[in-house]
């Protein structure tokens, strides 16, 4: 009898099967097609167009690698950053841009420069610290999304330090945060109005700012490896299943991701294992969590989210969002 990981492996050297080589295993066309680079944003351009350069620069490099190939159909960033905003922009190649909603799951932390309009009075930090909570926010006018009240939470805000009218916070959300907006409400609370100065992204679930990548490291990593040495290019574009980290995962047989890639759910019989977050809540309050299915040599399957028991012998465990094969 042959065993099942040998037959999933010669399915995919015969170009038959939809499976993924393992992450550690793929080739640097591969690579290049379902990535994922952890980018340092500069202050200028927007988050568009460093995605622009982005996918630019890596189509050229799959011509000259793999030129039978298609290229990689664009790119996906992290989230919006002003032009003047700079750091952590995650930015998903190829196929690996179906999981961008991934990152509206974790948190953002910034560091802003809150440039106070006036003296920052004596219980400056206390009025502060009231906006460590769940706060109301109106997208700004020149947001791109609607303008309704909403709320979301600021999770930590730290004052790192002030300097006359100058104070610096650490702000750790929810994404879909406005900074700028918590500033001006920080400075009219502090009854003295304020905006923000500088900002600087420093996380964004599962990424931080401990090794952000620059578009120059990325452009000099793609010249060698068209030169014939992909050791850079492996520490810059990393295999897209590392912005899945963060997310509750479920372990499936390569039989039942072969059905996912053909628009099938999870059923039980095709789970091997399943993180405790990823079951569903019992006391029915809230939506069950976004989780990413793996084969057991941890290729990403899909995003979905768990409708069913999975110790179950029968029955849908895993209704799909995004078909990642």
């Amino acid at each position: 009898m042959t065993d099942a990981s040998d037959a999933d492996a010669d399915e995919r050297a015969d170009g038959e099967g939809p499976l993924r080589a393992p992450p550690e295993e793929r080739s640097v066309s591969e690579l290049l097609r379902f990535g994922v680079v952890n980018l340092d944003k500069p202050a200028g351009p927007s988050s568009h167009q460093v995605s622009a350069w982005v996918r630019d620069a890596v189509d050229e490099t799959l011509a000259a690698l793999d030129p039978e190939g298609p290229p990689t159909g664009g790119v996906a960033h992290s989230g919006t950053l002003d032009p003047k905003v700079t750091g952590c922009l995650p930015t998903l190649t190829g196929d690996a841009t179906r999981m961008a909603q991934v990152f509206l799951e974790g948190t953002k932390e910034y560091v802003a420069v809150l440039e106070l309009h006036g003296s920052p009075p004596a219980d400056f930090r206390d009025v502060v610290a009231e906006f460590e909570s769940e706060i109301y926010q109106k997208p700004p006018r020149k947001s791109a999304v609607s303008r309704r009240l909403r709320t979301r939470t600021v999770h930590d805000l730290d004052v790192l330090a002030v300097d006359d009218r100058k104070a610096l916070l650490r702000v750790r959300c929810e994404s879909g945060t406005y900074v700028r907006k918590l500033c001006h409400d920080i400075g009219l609370a502090a009854g003295v109005g304020a905006h923000m100065g500088h900002l600087r992204r420093t996380a964004t679930d599962p990424f931080d700012d401990r090794d952000l990548r620059t578009l120059q490291d990325l452009v000099d990593a793609l010249a060698w490896a068209e030169d014939g040495d992909d050791a850079l290019l492996r520490e810059v574009v990393r295999p897209a299943e590392d912005a899945l980290t963060h997310l509750p995962a479920v372990r499936i047989a390569p039989s039942a991701a072969r059905n996912v890639a053909t628009g099938a759910p999870v059923y039980a019989p095709g789970v091997i294992d399943i993180d405790d977050a990823a079951r569903p809540d019992r006391t029915g309050d809230g939506d069950p969590p976004l989780i990413a299915c793996f084969t057991p040599d941890g290729t990403a399957v899909c995003l979905g989210r768990v409708v069913g028991d999975p110790d179950a012998d029968s029955g849908v465990v895993v209704d799909l969002e995004r078909v990642l094969l």
